[in-house]
Protein backbone atom coordinates (compact mmCIF):
# COMPACT_ATOMS: atom_id res chain seq x y z
CA UNK A 1 0.00 0.00 0.00
CA UNK A 2 1.19 3.31 -0.68
CA UNK A 3 0.76 6.60 0.97
CA UNK A 4 0.05 10.33 -0.01
CA UNK A 5 -0.69 13.84 0.87
CA UNK A 6 -4.47 13.94 -0.11
CA UNK A 7 -7.35 15.03 -0.61
CA UNK A 8 -7.95 13.25 -3.88
CA UNK A 9 -7.05 16.12 -6.31
CA UNK A 10 -4.25 17.39 -5.24
CA UNK A 11 -0.32 17.02 -6.79
CA UNK A 12 0.50 14.78 -4.62
CA UNK A 13 -2.47 12.12 -5.32
CA UNK A 14 -1.98 12.76 -9.34
CA UNK A 15 1.72 12.00 -8.45
CA UNK A 16 0.77 8.66 -6.60
CA UNK A 17 -1.59 7.38 -9.31
CA UNK A 18 1.23 8.10 -11.99
CA UNK A 19 3.97 6.25 -9.92
CA UNK A 20 1.63 3.29 -8.59
CA UNK A 21 0.27 3.11 -12.58
CA UNK A 22 -2.90 0.88 -10.84
CA UNK A 23 -0.53 -1.81 -9.57
CA UNK A 24 -0.61 -0.92 -5.73
CA UNK A 25 -3.46 0.45 -3.45
CA UNK A 26 -2.83 4.08 -2.34
CA UNK A 27 -4.06 6.25 1.03
CA UNK A 28 -4.65 9.11 2.07
CA UNK A 29 -3.74 10.97 4.76
CA UNK A 30 -3.90 14.70 6.15
CA UNK A 31 -0.25 15.77 6.16
CA UNK A 32 3.01 15.32 5.30
CA UNK A 33 4.51 13.81 8.01
CA UNK A 34 1.50 11.56 9.42
CA UNK A 35 2.48 10.05 5.60
CA UNK A 36 5.84 9.39 6.87
CA UNK A 37 4.93 8.40 9.76
CA UNK A 38 2.45 5.78 8.69
CA UNK A 39 5.57 4.01 6.69
CA UNK A 40 7.34 4.15 9.93
CA UNK A 41 4.95 2.27 11.82
CA UNK A 42 3.89 -0.05 9.67
CA UNK A 43 0.32 1.24 8.56
CA UNK A 44 1.80 1.36 4.63
CA UNK A 45 4.27 -0.27 3.04
CA UNK A 46 6.00 2.79 1.16
CA UNK A 47 4.78 6.43 0.79
CA UNK A 48 5.43 8.74 -1.93
CA UNK A 49 6.21 12.56 -0.84
CA UNK A 50 7.04 15.82 -2.41
CA UNK A 51 10.93 16.78 -1.40
CA UNK A 52 11.18 19.90 -3.91
CA UNK A 53 9.25 22.40 -6.45
CA UNK A 54 11.87 23.65 -9.07
CA UNK A 55 10.34 27.64 -8.34
CA UNK A 56 9.57 27.26 -4.15
CA UNK A 57 12.52 25.22 -3.75
CA UNK A 58 12.74 22.28 -0.79
CA UNK A 59 10.05 20.69 1.36
CA UNK A 60 11.16 21.26 4.58
CA UNK A 61 8.86 18.83 6.15
CA UNK A 62 10.21 16.17 4.14
CA UNK A 63 13.74 16.86 5.07
CA UNK A 64 13.16 17.20 8.57
CA UNK A 65 11.15 14.03 8.84
CA UNK A 66 14.16 12.22 7.42
CA UNK A 67 16.65 13.91 9.08
CA UNK A 68 15.43 13.99 12.94
CA UNK A 69 12.04 11.88 13.29
CA UNK A 70 12.41 8.45 11.37
CA UNK A 71 14.73 5.59 10.41
CA UNK A 72 13.75 5.22 6.54
CA UNK A 73 15.21 5.13 3.49
CA UNK A 74 14.40 7.12 -0.10
CA UNK A 75 14.44 3.92 -2.42
CA UNK A 76 12.90 5.85 -6.07
CA UNK A 77 11.81 9.46 -7.13
CA UNK A 78 9.27 10.29 -9.42
CA UNK A 79 9.26 14.32 -11.18
CA UNK A 80 5.64 15.50 -11.89
CA UNK A 81 5.19 18.36 -13.87
CA UNK A 82 2.67 21.16 -12.03
CA UNK A 83 0.10 21.81 -14.69
CA UNK A 84 -1.81 25.02 -12.95
CA UNK A 85 -4.63 25.38 -14.38
CA UNK A 86 -7.63 28.04 -13.74
CA UNK A 87 -11.05 26.09 -13.36
CA UNK A 88 -14.66 27.13 -13.13
CA UNK A 89 -17.73 25.00 -13.00
CA UNK A 90 -19.35 24.16 -16.29
CA UNK A 91 -20.89 26.61 -17.80
CA UNK A 92 -19.01 29.80 -16.31
CA UNK A 93 -17.60 32.50 -18.37
CA UNK A 94 -14.93 34.36 -17.48
CA UNK A 95 -17.22 37.73 -16.70
CA UNK A 96 -19.30 35.45 -14.12
CA UNK A 97 -16.16 34.82 -11.86
CA UNK A 98 -15.88 37.05 -8.81
CA UNK A 99 -13.35 35.14 -6.28
CA UNK A 100 -10.59 32.42 -7.29
CA UNK A 101 -9.38 30.30 -4.94
CA UNK A 102 -6.78 27.61 -4.37
CA UNK A 103 -3.58 27.08 -2.17
CA UNK A 104 -1.21 29.82 -1.74
CA UNK A 105 1.63 28.21 -3.89
CA UNK A 106 -0.47 27.86 -7.03
CA UNK A 107 -1.76 31.24 -6.83
CA UNK A 108 1.67 32.79 -6.55
CA UNK A 109 2.66 30.59 -9.19
CA UNK A 110 0.01 31.85 -11.74
CA UNK A 111 0.74 35.88 -10.41
CA UNK A 112 0.90 36.65 -14.34
CA UNK A 113 -2.24 35.19 -15.26
CA UNK A 114 -3.88 36.60 -12.17
CA UNK A 115 -2.72 40.37 -12.82
CA UNK A 116 -3.33 40.68 -16.59
CA UNK A 117 -6.57 39.02 -16.40
CA UNK A 118 -8.25 38.76 -13.07
CA UNK A 119 -6.55 42.34 -11.29
CA UNK A 120 -10.16 43.16 -10.01
CA UNK A 121 -10.93 39.72 -8.85
CA UNK A 122 -10.82 38.52 -5.24
CA UNK A 123 -8.17 36.22 -4.70
CA UNK A 124 -9.26 33.93 -1.61
CA UNK A 125 -6.41 30.93 -0.21
CA UNK A 126 -7.42 27.64 0.19
CA UNK A 127 -6.33 24.74 2.48
CA UNK A 128 -5.02 22.81 -0.61
CA UNK A 129 -6.02 22.46 -4.48
CA UNK A 130 -8.30 19.91 -3.60
CA UNK A 131 -10.44 22.29 -0.99
CA UNK A 132 -10.51 25.14 -3.68
CA UNK A 133 -12.23 23.09 -6.55
CA UNK A 134 -14.37 21.35 -4.33
CA UNK A 135 -15.52 24.82 -3.30
CA UNK A 136 -15.93 25.84 -6.72
CA UNK A 137 -17.79 23.07 -7.82
CA UNK A 138 -20.35 23.90 -5.22
CA UNK A 139 -20.68 27.23 -6.20
CA UNK A 140 -22.79 29.17 -8.19
CA UNK A 141 -20.52 29.54 -10.87
CA UNK A 142 -18.86 32.88 -9.00
CA UNK A 143 -16.01 31.06 -7.76
CA UNK A 144 -12.40 29.96 -9.99
CA UNK A 145 -10.02 27.75 -8.66
CA UNK A 146 -6.53 26.86 -9.70
CA UNK A 147 -5.63 23.15 -9.81
CA UNK A 148 -4.09 19.95 -11.86
CA UNK A 149 -6.16 18.65 -14.50
CA UNK A 150 -7.10 15.74 -12.09
CA UNK A 151 -8.99 17.65 -9.89
CA UNK A 152 -10.92 19.06 -13.03
CA UNK A 153 -11.84 15.68 -13.99
CA UNK A 154 -12.44 14.54 -10.44
CA UNK A 155 -14.39 18.02 -9.40
CA UNK A 156 -16.62 18.11 -12.66
CA UNK A 157 -15.24 21.55 -13.50
CA UNK A 158 -13.84 23.17 -16.52
CA UNK A 159 -10.88 24.10 -17.94
CA UNK A 160 -11.13 28.15 -18.56
CA UNK A 161 -6.84 28.69 -18.38
CA UNK A 162 -5.06 25.62 -19.08
CA UNK A 163 -1.35 25.70 -17.86
CA UNK A 164 -1.63 29.07 -16.56
CA UNK A 165 1.38 29.00 -14.40
CA UNK A 166 4.30 31.78 -14.70
CA UNK A 167 6.95 29.00 -15.64
CA UNK A 168 6.04 26.01 -17.79
CA UNK A 169 8.92 24.29 -16.84
CA UNK A 170 7.43 23.85 -13.30
CA UNK A 171 8.02 20.27 -11.64
CA UNK A 172 8.02 19.03 -8.40
CA UNK A 173 10.49 15.63 -7.25
CA UNK A 174 8.74 13.63 -5.08
CA UNK A 175 10.62 10.60 -3.54
CA UNK A 176 9.62 7.17 -2.34
CA UNK A 177 9.83 6.35 1.32
CA UNK A 178 10.22 2.83 2.54
CA UNK A 179 11.95 1.09 5.97
CA UNK A 180 13.99 -1.05 3.84
CA UNK A 181 16.88 0.37 1.18
CA UNK A 182 17.00 -0.44 -2.44
CA UNK A 183 19.72 -3.25 -3.12
CA UNK A 184 19.45 -2.83 -6.96
CA UNK A 185 22.47 -0.77 -8.77
CA UNK A 186 21.80 1.04 -12.41
CA UNK A 187 24.14 2.99 -14.49
CA UNK A 188 21.69 6.09 -13.35
CA UNK A 189 21.87 5.94 -9.18
CA UNK A 190 21.93 9.09 -7.17
CA UNK A 191 22.67 8.53 -3.35
CA UNK A 192 21.17 11.02 -0.38
CA UNK A 193 22.55 11.87 2.99
CA UNK A 194 22.64 14.38 6.02
CA UNK A 195 25.38 14.83 8.20
CA UNK A 196 26.18 17.89 10.68
CA UNK A 197 29.51 19.82 11.04
CA UNK A 198 31.47 21.33 13.94
CA UNK A 199 31.28 24.82 14.32
CA UNK A 200 34.67 25.23 12.86
CA UNK A 201 36.75 27.24 9.98
CA UNK A 202 36.75 25.14 6.37
CA UNK A 203 34.41 22.03 8.49
CA UNK A 204 31.91 22.20 5.40
CA UNK A 205 34.85 22.32 2.67
CA UNK A 206 36.69 19.47 4.56
CA UNK A 207 33.41 17.32 4.06
CA UNK A 208 32.81 18.50 0.82
CA UNK A 209 36.59 17.66 -0.15
CA UNK A 210 36.26 14.12 0.54
CA UNK A 211 34.07 13.77 -2.33
CA UNK A 212 35.84 15.35 -4.25
CA UNK A 213 39.10 13.71 -3.95
CA UNK A 214 37.28 10.51 -5.19
CA UNK A 215 35.89 12.50 -8.54
CA UNK A 216 32.38 12.05 -7.22
CA UNK A 217 30.13 14.57 -8.26
CA UNK A 218 27.61 16.61 -5.95
CA UNK A 219 24.14 17.25 -7.30
CA UNK A 220 22.40 18.82 -4.99
CA UNK A 221 23.00 20.68 -1.26
CA UNK A 222 20.80 21.93 1.07
CA UNK A 223 21.17 23.16 4.53
CA UNK A 224 18.80 23.50 7.38
CA UNK A 225 18.38 23.87 10.82
CA UNK A 226 19.80 21.45 13.50
CA UNK A 227 16.84 22.60 15.60
CA UNK A 228 18.38 22.13 18.87
CA UNK A 229 20.33 25.34 19.03
CA UNK A 230 20.40 28.25 17.14
CA UNK A 231 23.30 28.66 14.63
CA UNK A 232 23.60 24.79 14.40
CA UNK A 233 22.66 22.99 10.75
CA UNK A 234 22.47 20.14 8.75
CA UNK A 235 23.67 19.53 5.34
CA UNK A 236 21.87 17.95 2.81
CA UNK A 237 23.56 16.32 -0.31
CA UNK A 238 22.78 14.58 -3.09
CA UNK A 239 25.54 12.72 -5.25
CA UNK A 240 25.52 10.36 -8.52
CA UNK A 241 26.20 6.73 -7.22
CA UNK A 242 25.19 4.20 -5.65
CA UNK A 243 26.15 3.28 -1.64
CA UNK A 244 26.93 -0.26 -3.34
CA UNK A 245 29.88 1.07 -5.73
CA UNK A 246 33.13 0.44 -3.66
CA UNK A 247 33.97 4.31 -4.44
CA UNK A 248 31.02 5.55 -3.05
CA UNK A 249 30.97 3.28 -0.23
CA UNK A 250 34.48 4.97 1.58
CA UNK A 251 34.10 8.14 0.07
CA UNK A 252 30.62 8.42 2.47
CA UNK A 253 32.12 6.17 5.14
CA UNK A 254 34.66 9.03 5.39
CA UNK A 255 32.46 11.14 5.88
CA UNK A 256 31.01 9.79 8.60
CA UNK A 257 33.96 9.29 10.89
CA UNK A 258 34.65 13.41 10.45
CA UNK A 259 31.17 14.17 11.06
CA UNK A 260 29.30 14.52 14.47
CA UNK A 261 25.99 13.41 13.44
CA UNK A 262 25.75 11.54 9.85
CA UNK A 263 22.99 9.90 8.72
CA UNK A 264 22.33 7.41 4.76
CA UNK A 265 19.10 8.57 3.13
CA UNK A 266 19.47 5.89 0.12
CA UNK A 267 20.66 4.82 -2.44
CA UNK A 268 18.15 5.06 -5.78
CA UNK A 269 17.68 5.71 -9.30
CA UNK A 270 17.51 8.89 -10.41
CA UNK A 271 14.17 9.96 -12.71
CA UNK A 272 14.44 11.03 -16.04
Amino acid sequence: MLGYLGPNGTFSHQAAIEWSRGKEEIKEFSTIYSCILAVQNGKVDRAIVPIENSIDGSINTTLDALAFDVDLFITGEYILHISENLMVKKGTKKKDIKVITSHPQPIGQCSRLLSHEFSETKIEFAESTAAAAKRAAASDGSVACIGSPSSAELYGLEILYADCGDDVNNSTRFVIIEKNQNTEVTDHDKSSIVFALDNKAGSLYGAIELLAKEKINMTKIESRPMKDKLGKYVFFIDIDGNIDDATIYFALDKVRQNTPFYKFLGSYKFAN
